[in-house]
């Protein structure tokens, strides 16, 4: 049985993340993800592309960066304060 995922409120998400950059899945190099990090550039999670596509749903191209980064910030998971 797995575990619930809790996620960090948005002003804490807010203030942790550093940076979300869009790289290549390294195990799959047809594949992007989204990659967040914290202020001292340590890798905290990441966001699979189509999946995080998919979550945010149909968005104009040039609003698709803030709908993505919105839901992102929404959604880090709290163990990531352990990082």
């Amino acid at each position: 049985m797995s575990e619930e995922i809790k996620f960090l409120p948005f002003e804490e998400a807010k203030q942790l993340v550093a940076a979300i950059q869009e790289e290549e899945n390294i195990h799959c190099q047809d594949k992007r993800i989204l990659t967040v990090y914290n202020h001292d550039n340590r890798e905290l999670c990441w966001f699979d592309f189509e999946e995080l596509e998919k979550a945010v749903g149909d968005v104009p191209k040039d609003q698709q960066k803030e709908f993505f980064q919105d839901y992102i910030l929404k959604h880090i998971p709290d163990w990531a304060l352990d990082i």
